[in-house]
């Protein structure tokens, strides 16, 4: 059992970059507002705005003055057109459509987490927004090599002893993995009607509470003991290695799923389409494990016959020769 995290579609947040689309859509909601109710457009300085952005963008040198200068026009401009578009609300006859309002409360949103993180000086705030047009997805901080930040549903993925892989939790916000163990013993005690002999984890899955309920139902839990490091015997190493080697099922199954199955990049707007896509890849990758195991089974049963031919006498009791069907 292990987590990962299946990355989303999205382009890699900045804070300039989500104002000025926040700024852009602002623009469109007034101009839609104006051109229904035939309201007078106010002046929005979008030619402005546009101007102080691409400046920017195309900086190669962008140091933090630079860009805290950006980050300050360009909450300006948003709080300018938010200011306008309450004041275009207040009229009795102006409604704006579901998707307007959705996404006006997002702004709204990404404003604030903005304009707190400008004015104290921080890069983080709770709930971060980094795309306007998912707000559910959250920055999971995962510490890799590669990408020691990723953005999409982060899942905790098991397999049993035949090979398939289940879901056992998937969320867009960080979690603790060490949380899940002991949700998935009972599923899988309910699904067979006994525990697993061990339960191969990584070590933050090793907690107190965890290894107290694995010695309470007979469990053995992979990895050293907590405390002191103590000496190990030959058995203890031949056992710890094993359980190592067995371990790497599961980062293989990581890899399948997001090579072969979807789950390396996922490519849906809703989240629930999102949580569907990921499910969907485990599905997939578990009817491919049902595939392999049916044709081993028809292949041995095909050899079997062939074999069991190949004994039977070529002369029966009359003397006759027994016609054999070729394999």
């Amino acid at each position: 059992m292990d987590a990962t995290c299946a990355p989303q579609q999205i382009s890699f947040p900045q804070d300039t970059n989500l104002l000025n689309e926040a700024r852009e859509n602002l623009e469109n909601i007034i101009d839609t507002i104006c051109y229904e109710y035939n309201y007078y457009k106010p002046r929005m300085y979008r030619q402005n705005a546009r101007k102080d952005f691409l400046n920017f963008a195309k900086c190669k040198k962008r140091t933090a003055k630079k860009i805290r200068t950006a980050i300050k026009k360009q909450l300006q401009y948003i709080n300018r057109d938010l200011s306008y578009i309450d004041a275009l609300l207040e009229e009795e006859d102006v409604e704006l459509s579901q998707r307007q309002t959705e996404r006006l409360a997002v702004i709204r949103e990404l404003f604030e987490q903005q304009k707190y993180m400008y004015e104290n000086r921080t890069h983080s705030a709770k709930d971060r927004i980094v795309s306007i047009s998912q707000p559910y997805i959250r920055p999971i901080v995962r510490g890799k090599a590669k990408a020691p930040t990723e953005f999409g549903t982060k899942l905790d993925m098991s397999l049993d002893e035949h090979g398939f892989a289940r879901l056992e939790k998937s969320s867009f916000d960080a979690y603790n993995e060490a949380d899940v163990l002991i949700g998935s013993i009972e599923r899988y005690h309910e699904r067979t009607g006994h525990y697993p002999e061990r339960v191969l984890v990584d070590q933050i899955y090793r907690n107190r509470k965890n290894i107290s309920y694995c010695k309470t139902h007979g469990i053995r839990i992979s990895g050293p003991a907590l405390g002191r490091p103590k000496q190990q015997t030959i058995v203890e190493k031949k056992q710890a290695y094993a359980d190592n080697t067995d371990r790497i099922e599961v980062e293989r199954g990581f890899s399948l799923a997001k090579r072969c199955y979807g789950l390396g990049l996922i490519r849906t707007k809703l989240d629930t389409t999102t949580r569907s896509s990921v499910a969907l890849s485990i599905i997939a990758m578990n009817v491919d494990q049902l595939a392999r195991i049916f044709l081993r089974l028809i292949m041995i049963s095909i050899f079997s016959m062939c074999k069991w031919q190949e004994k039977l006498p070529e002369n029966d009791s009359t003397g006759d020769r027994i016609q054999m069907a070729p394999c």
